[in-house]
């Protein structure tokens, strides 16, 4: 695995710019002894309310990281960049023609170094960005499989994110996404509401990735940060 800038994290955080989220919540969180936050949605993400969470998490030590999924939620002042390709729909939009409109803008002013793709594999169909996206979800083992060496061995990506966004996934599939990858960093997010959740998917995949629950169960979703570090 290649030494980069998000090579060492373990545990995540994902905050919507989107949604609401008290000062006291926000301290818990940034203090949390997360590796990182990861501020991104699917929808609703602006300048205004992308840099309003920016300005609040940069009070703290803890890296933080933009993924880039719309142009007017393109923020400077980030430690690091993810530019997500889904990789399982059939709309070039959102593997490359999207990416490629923001080169166009804004390709002077990338910070290359500290910016990198991410392999988007959507699995729960009800997920937003899968709707939005119109990912094929449905994938057999056979399919993720290839998906994951095409973005790992052909594509060359630094990152593949298998996201269940709200449903927790099949860790044993999950399991053998990893053993299939060479170099890149496997990233899992979606349905982790508990340790042992937590714990399971440490086992499964490089970097954890928790989010919904951050909102409904902040306790919860606290709990999870040692669950990750001691699995």
């Amino acid at each position: 695995m290649n030494e980069v800038w998000f090579s060492g994290w373990r545990h995540v955080f994902k905050l919507d710019p989107d949604r609401d989220i008290s000062d006291e919540a926000l301290d818990q969180i940034c203090t949390s002894g997360t590796d990182a936050i990861i501020v991104g949605g699917s929808s609703g993400v602006t300048f205004e309310n992308t840099v309003d969470l920016m300005a609040r998490i940069r009070r703290y030590a803890v890296d933080c990281a933009l993924e880039v999924s719309s142009l007017e939620g393109a923020v400077p002042g980030f430690d690091g960049y993810f530019v997500p390709l889904v990789l399982n729909t059939s709309r070039a939009e959102w593997i490359t023609g999207r990416q490629t409109e923001g080169l166009m803008e804004y390709g002077s002013f990338v910070p290359w170094e500290e910016t990198a793709a991410q392999g988007y594999i959507i699995l729960n169909a009800d997920a937003t960005a899968a709707k939005v996206t119109e990912a094929k979800t449905e994938l057999t083992e056979a399919e993720l499989i290839a998906h994951v060496r095409m973005a790992d061995r052909l594509m060359r990506l630094p990152v593949i994110y298998l996201e269940y966004s709200g449903r927790f996934g099949d860790m044993q599939l999950v399991k053998r996404a990893r053993s299939a990858v060479t170099h890149a960093q496997l990233f899992y997010g979606g349905g982790i509401d508990n340790p042992d959740k937590a714990r399971l998917a440490a086992q499964a995949a490089h970097t954890v990735v928790v989010g919904n629950i951050i909102y409904s169960d902040l306790g919860a979703a606290l709990s999870t940060v040692a669950a990750v570090k001691n699995a």
